[in-house]
């Protein structure tokens, strides 16, 4: 969102063998349950990556016994594995004995209802089996899930090989990630891993830092629109400058979008990292020192999309904007060769027609138009069919059929909007809508009582049929 409101919107176990978790428990189960477990619990464990030293993991548990309010999930893994990250819960580990917790959205667990999380670890060159599952101190009768056995490491990381499809996802089908890999530039749109073009459609959540509840954070809610909606891109809108953003608390921001970027790993969708700024030039060092961390961490995977400046004010390109793009996107090619970078463009990402008279070099490199429909229509669309006659290829990393401060009065302009959807498809232009989060703006996507976890065909506000109509 831009211009004078523009802060406001701004395991499958990799194994030989698995331990058979049996011997039916009884006993009390822990400080976390409403009541206990008494029937245990079903665990799927998936290895989703492995590298020399380390290995990323996804945990499913099903609850098997009476409903919980709160739960504790506890396992052992062999001498010398250890977790260094996790997603969508709490962790502790003492030895080989690892606890997980849930946080406060996702600690309800009616019976037979599961839950998700995920996390990276470090091993010691034995392939990662855990034993003894227990949910709230009662032993997982229901055993452990198992898939296929995860590749061999490699000497190096490597692109993670894409989960496993949902079955809730169409047999055949797969998740996005399946269906298209690699993503690359092919003319003025991109291509997959067959060299067929592809348009991604998805949404942005709010300004991470401003947002009302985690909807950007969990993986069900991720799941459910690519399930319900065909969401195959999802943007983590990153606030950079404000208080309680990157700048004044790098250490949350951080945790938010690589929950965010495992979570798109884990559900097999795309995800823009977006560096959510409108003086970026700046707080150059600081997008260098960010985006050069992630692109060593996850610049292997296929999922992700770099986007290092959102919305850049009425600056110079040559002068401003491109000096701090060819820093950017070289910190981030000293480590990922290949994933797409999204570079903004001068007046809010607008004028795409001034950085097509300069492009910046290298390869994989798209550039960022948004629009708001109330506010822009066939003039903005002119500058961005310039663009595209000079050969530039453009993402609309986010919209509105709203005005352009994000519809702080609840108007929508749904007439100017498909002629924009029209265009973009047109065009092969890949696009984000604004935003995941509830609000009276007419770009709040979710109503009041909207769920965390997902569910939302009844918590549909201001754009959002419209946006999600066009994402199926």
């Amino acid at each position: 969102m831009r211009q004078v409101s523009s802060l406001r919107r701004r395991l499958s176990l990799s194994a030989a063998a698995v331990a058979a978790l049996v011997a039916a428990g009884t006993g009390v189960a822990g400080t976390h349950a409403a009541s206990a477990a008494a029937a245990g619990c079903q665990v799927g464990y998936t290895v989703t990556n492995q590298w020399q030293g380390g290995f990323g993991a996804s945990v499913s548990v099903r609850n098997l016994g009476d409903p919980i309010n709160g739960w504790k999930l506890t396992w052992s893994f062999p001498a010398g594995q250890t977790i260094t990250q996790l997603w969508n819960g709490t962790h502790t580990q003492s030895g080989s004995q690892v606890t997980v917790t849930n946080l406060s959205y996702n600690g309800g667990l009616p019976t037979g209802g599961s839950t998700e999380f995920g996390f990276n670890g470090s091993w010691n060159g034995s392939n990662p089996v855990p034993s003894g599952f227990a949910l709230n101190g009662v032993t997982c009768t229901g055993g452990v899930t198992s898939a296929s056995p995860s590749p061999s490491p490699s000497s190096s990381p490597t692109r993670s090989p894409s989960p496993s499809p949902s079955p809730s996802v169409t047999p055949g089908t797969g998740t996005p990630v399946e269906r298209h890999g690699q993503l690359h530039v092919c003319g003025t749109t991109m291509c997959d891993k067959n060299n067929a073009k592809v348009q991604l459609r998805g949404v942005s959540s709010m300004w991470l830092n401003w947002e009302t509840a985690p909807y950007a954070e969990n993986l069900s809610a991720l799941k459910w629109m690519r399930d319900n909606w065909n969401l195959q891109v999802f943007r983590a809108a990153m606030g950079v400058e404000p208080a309680g953003a990157y700048l004044s608390d790098p250490n949350k921001a951080r945790s938010q979008v690589e929950t965010i970027i495992n979570n798109a790993v884990a559900a097999g969708v795309y995800v823009i990292v977006d560096f959510h700024a409108h003086e970026a030039h700046k707080e150059q060092a600081q997008a260098v020192a960010f985006f050069s961390d992630l692109a060593k961490r996850y610049g292997h995977l296929p999922n992700v999309i770099w986007e290092d400046w959102n919305e850049p004010l009425q600056l110079s390109w040559t002068g401003v904007l491109k000096p701090y793009h060819q820093a950017v996107v070289s910190a981030i090619r000293a480590a990922d060769p290949d994933n797409i970078i999204v570079l903004g463009t001068p007046t809010w990402s607008q004028d795409v027609d001034t950085a097509a008279t300069s492009p910046v070099s290298g390869t994989n490199l798209m550039y960022t138009l948004h629009f708001y429909s109330c506010t822009h229509g066939a003039s903005l669309r002119a500058k961005g069919d310039a663009a595209i006659r000079a050969g530039l290829p453009l993402f609309v990393t986010e919209w509105g059929a709203s005005n352009a401060d994000g519809g702080l009065d609840g108007r929508v302009c749904l007439d100017e909007a498909q002629t924009w959807i029209n265009w973009m498809k047109a065009n092969g232009i890949s696009w984000a809508a604004w935003k995941l989060d509830v609000g009276t703006d007419s770009t709040n996507i979710l109503s009041p009582g909207a769920p965390v976890t997902g569910g939302w065909n009844n918590y549909l506000h201001g754009h959002a049929p419209f946006v999600v109509a066009n994402m199926k």
